[in-house]
């Protein structure tokens, strides 16, 4: 079974060009969410395997603190897209220990080795709990 994704990206054609990468690698993409708010009900309703998020987003709240609510309410891997490198950001995010990080711009190799590399990770935390 194909493992379900959910894009956050508020830049709609990198959000389109990510979900039609991805379905191409064979995932499915449950949605995209513009903005942090929009993330947090799409996770609640979609329920996906993971959520590749883009650190800076437009709206109330960024990546990372949407991040930190989707962990705290359905602890779902979270991995980040960004084409941001500022240092101060990224120490900021890891905090909340994501499952991987992908820089802008990314290559399809790239990604598929993220999100394998999370989702392995995630179903070693179901079978050792």
């Amino acid at each position: 079974m194909s493992s379900k994704i959910l894009i956050v990206e508020d830049e709609i054609i990198i959000a389109i060009d990510l979900k039609m990468r991805l379905e191409n690698l064979g995932y499915y993409v449950s949605d995209i969410a513009v903005n942090g708010k929009d993330a947090i009900n799409k996770t609640g309703e979609n329920n996906p395997d993971l959520v590749l998020m883009d650190i800076l987003l437009n709206g109330d709240i960024d990546g990372i603190e949407t991040a930190q609510q989707i962990l705290k309410q359905y602890n779902i891997p979270i991995i980040y897209v960004t084409g941001s490198y500022d240092n101060s950001i990224y120490e900021r995010a890891k905090l909340t220990e994501p499952a991987g990080f992908i820089k802008k711009p990314f290559d399809n190799i790239e990604i598929q080795n993220a999100i394998q590399t999370a989702i392995r990770s995630n179903q070693n935390k179901l079978f050792s709990s």
